[in-house]
């Protein structure tokens, strides 16, 4: 099994921050991380992804997510505009939640109607 040496590492693992061990027959052995590798923070359970030379902890790259064969959440769309002035309160806060709602349906966190 791998393991992430995190930073300011003390005892047997000082000098080894930021590499992956594996314990194998001949004992514990360090390598350097590689662009893409992924281990699991054990200590955590969040993943981590070696990338453009340091170590990204819980990022997920994707684009999209789906749960059970429905895509929830998709690429992000244009900004909402903010309401403007003016004396009819109800027709401008029903179409910002409109636009709301919208875009919520647009990035698949809600459901169309």
């Amino acid at each position: 099994m791998d393991a992430l040496v995190e930073q300011a590492a003390v005892g047997d693992w000082a000098g080894l921050d930021g590499k992956v061990v594996s314990f194998t027959p001949a004992g514990w052995r360090a390598q350097n991380p590689f662009e893409g590798q992924s281990v699991r923070v054990r200590s955590t359970g969040v993943g981590a992804v070696y990338h453009d030379g340091a170590w990204e902890m819980g990022v997920v790259r994707a684009s999209s997510v789906t749960i059970g064969g429905e895509q929830v959440v998709g690429s992000r769309t244009g900004a909402i505009s903010s309401p403007t002035g003016g004396t009819i309160v109800d027709v401008e806060g029903r179409a910002c939640l409109g636009a709301i709602l919208n875009a919520l349906r647009t990035h698949g966190l809600i459901a169309s109607s």
